[in-house]
C-alpha cells in the first residue's frame, strides 16, 4: 500500500467514526499496526517497541509533511586489514584502517542498501555519488526523499539540514525552535538518528566486525562479513528486534552528543535547487502547523 492510499484509508475511517485518535496514540498508527501485523503475522508486543519509540515525531508529524520519506542514509567505518603501502587511504577518522561503509535504513531500522569496501579516507559524498551511478545503485524512488546529514549534498531525493542552524538534538534540550529552519532540523535530526541507531545495534550485535584487534581476515572477506551482518540485523529485527539493546544504543547515542558532522561545500545544480525547493516547503508547513499546536 502506498502513502496516499494509506492516508486515505486513515481519512475515511476516522470521518466514519470508525476509528479515533487518541491522547497517545493516532489513527495512523492504529491502523499501521494492524496492516504491519496482518502482513506480517507477529504479535502486537513484537511491533509495539517500534510505534513507542516513534511516538510523537513520527506518528504525529511523519506523516503530515514528511509522508514521502522512506529512511535515512550515512556512513560508518570497519576495521579493516590492508597491506602496508596500503594503510594511509585507509586509515581516515581512526589510527587504523578502515572502510568506510554507507547504507541507508527505513524507520524499522532495517537496511535497505549497503555499499561496502571504500577507503576510510573517502567522504560519505563521494561514496555516495559512487552508489548513485553503479550499476547496483542506490535507487531514490520518483517523489520519495532520505534523511542526510550535513556532510552530504542537498538533492530533491537527499534532503539534508538547514546549514549555520542549530542541528543536533541536545542544541534544543534548554529551549524550543524559534523558526521554521531550526524545528526543521529539530525533526529532521529526530527522524535521521535511526540511521545511528542502526549502525550501533548493528556493532552491538556483531562483534566480528567491531572488534578493537586487527581482523583475522583479509579486506575482501571482511566486507562481505559486514554485508552479511547486515542481511542477519535485517533478518533479526523482524523476528527479535531486542528492546533493551535498542533503547541501549539509544541511551549511549544520547550520553555521547555527537560533535558536528562536517559540512561539505558543493556546486549547486538543478538537483540542489529542487531540493532546497522542497526542504523550504516542508519547513514552511511544519512552522505553520506547530504554530496552530498541531
Amino acid at each position: 500500500m502506498g502513502p496516499d492510499a494509506f492516508l486515505q484509508l486513515c481519512e475515511k475511517l476516522r470521518a466514519t467514526r470508525q476509528v479515533r485518535d487518541t491522547k497517545h496514540v493516532t489513527v495512523e498508527e492504529q491502523v499501521a499496526r494492524f496492516l504491519y501485523i496482518v502482513a506480517h503475522n507477529v504479535k502486537t508486543r513484537t511491533i509495539s517497541f517500534f510505534y513507542h519509540r516513534s511516538g510523537e515525531t513520527v506518528s504525529r508529524h511523519f506523516h503530515a509533511v514528511l509522508r514521502d520519506c522512506i529512511g535515512a542514509i550515512d556512513g560508518t567505518h570497519f576495521r579493516v586489514k590492508v597491506p602496508i603501502a596500503d594503510q594511509p587511504k585507509f586509515r581516515g577518522r581512526k589510527d587504523w584502517p578502515t572502510q568506510n561503509v554507507l547504507a541507508a535504513c527505513d524507520f524499522d531500522m532495517k537496511f535497505t542498501y549497503v555499499l561496502t569496501g571504500w577507503e576510510g579516507t573517502a567522504s560519505n559524498s563521494k561514496v555516495l555519488k559512487n552508489a548513485l551511478s553503479r550499476d547496483d545503485n542506490l535507487k531514490l524512488p520518483r517523489g520519495k526523499f532520505y534523511l542526510g546529514d550535513a556532510g552530504f549534498m542537498l538533492k530533491h531525493g537527499l534532503i539534508t539540514p538547514y546549514r549555520s542552524v542549530k542541528y543536533h538534538l541536545k542544541e534544543y534540550a534548554r529551549r524550543g525552535p524559534e523558526n521554521e529552519k531550526e524545528l526543521f532540523n529539530l525533526r529532521h535530526a529526530s527522524l535521521r538518528n535511526v540511521i545511528e541507531k542502526s549502525f550501533g545495534v548493528l556493532k552491538k550485535r556483531f562483534a566480528i566486525i567491531t572488534s578493537g584487534t586487527e581482523p583475522h581476515y583479509d579486506f575482501e572477506t571482511i566486507t562481505e562479513i559486514v554485508l552479511a551482518c547486515c542481511i542477519l540485523h535485517n533478518f533479526l529485527m523482524g523476528v527479535d528486534p531486542d528492546p533493551h539493546l535498542i533503547a541501549q544504543v539509544d541511551r549511549e547515542l544520547q550520553e555521547n552528543n555527537p560533535k558536528e558532522d562536517e559540512v561539505v561545500r558543493h556546486e549547486q545544480d538543478e538537483d540542489y535547487r529542487r531540493g532546497a525547493i522542497l526542504r523550504d516547503e516542508i519547513a514552511a508547513q511544519m512552522w505553520a502547523d506547530y504554530q496552530l499546536g498541531l
